[in-house]
């Protein structure tokens, strides 16, 4: 297990390199950066000139990417063009993010997982197709739709909830904001798992278990369970990353200034610095989600064994 940890922690080195390199050349080919801090009037040459000095813009792209690299790894993500460090930017949206990213991934695996298994051991049956009917409307409904229906009603008509969130986003606050993230991942893993729950129903290790007279709970949950959730388990991995850097529709309706508010924020004003800073920190999310579900494959199956 340790060699093969070793081993993927050093798969992730290029990875890495080569995801930052292209979202730092696909950033830099916007626009110019420069032209968004004068408003709508062009900034005369000398300003232009003077501004590009400072933030290191008048030198070639490779040699750009390689002073960003250098001080990413001693914790410098560059200035945002208000003045402000990066990292104070990271410190307080992330934490919000990450809030946001948990109840949406706790609402993902309890309702998801829980609507799987009950469809997929009752298959054809009314219960069945009513959850799968309700979740081709989850998934064909866009997410800024689901989430401006929600604030309307839970928040407008009925009073149930602020429309808006406020700065502290506690867990409370951010239960609907995570449902409407979570909604189509959630749809998703209800069909993946009751799937994987009516293929392997059927195989020769539930059979065998049946025949000894074990108790259906303990055939479910020991046996059918937990080979079932292996390609479950592949999705919420690599659904964590997407989650945190799509969140940009779900923060604009709902006023939660995270990453994807500050992602929106630099789009819009074209600051490298704060899209590059941001995106990067999401591709070590991806990363350590996906080698952290590699090694959930052998704790869930133990037939699985990392050389």
């Amino acid at each position: 297990m340790g060699r093969y940890v070793v081993r993927r922690l050093l798969q992730m080195i290029p990875v890495f390199v080569g995801a930052t390199l292209l979202i730092f050349l696909m950033v830099n080919v916007m626009g110019d950066p420069i032209a968004g801090l004068c408003g709508e009037r062009a900034c005369d040459p000398a300003t232009a000139a003077q501004l590009k000095k400072e933030f290191g813009l008048d030198q070639p792209v490779w040699q750009q990417y390689l002073t960003y690299m250098g001080n990413v790894f001693t914790g410098n993500f560059g200035t945002a063009f208000n003045g402000q460090p990066v990292t104070e930017l990271m410190a307080t949206a992330f934490p919000v993010t990450v809030r946001l990213t948990v109840v949406a991934i706790v609402l993902e695996i309890v309702i998801g997982i829980t609507l799987g298994v009950l469809t997929g051991l009752r298959r054809g049956r009314p219960v069945d197709t009513g959850v799968l009917l309700a979740t081709l409307v989850v998934i064909s409904v866009p997410t800024f739709v689901t989430g401006l229906l929600l604030q309307l009603l839970l928040g407008v008509e009925w009073g149930w909830i602020r429309p808006s969130v406020s700065p502290d986003a506690g867990f409370g606050e951010l239960i609907v904001p995570g449902l409407v993230l979570a909604s189509v991942s959630l749809a998703y893993v209800t069909r993946l798992t009751r799937t994987s729950i009516a293929e392997n129903r059927r195989s020769d290790y539930v059979r065998t278990a049946v025949a000894k007279g074990l108790p259906r709970r303990r055939v479910v949950t020991r046996h059918l369970l937990r080979n079932s959730l292996i390609p479950v388990v592949t999705f919420i991995g690599t659904d964590i990353g997407a989650l945190m850097g799509g969140a940009i529709v779900t923060e604009r309706i709902f006023n939660i200034h995270g990453v994807g508010y500050q992602l929106y924020q630099g789009i819009l004003r074209q600051n490298t610095q704060t899209v590059v800073g941001f995106v990067t920190v999401l591709v070590l999310v991806f990363l350590v989600a996906n080698l952290l579900v590699d090694l959930l494959y052998a704790v869930l199956d133990p037939r699985i064994r990392y050389a």
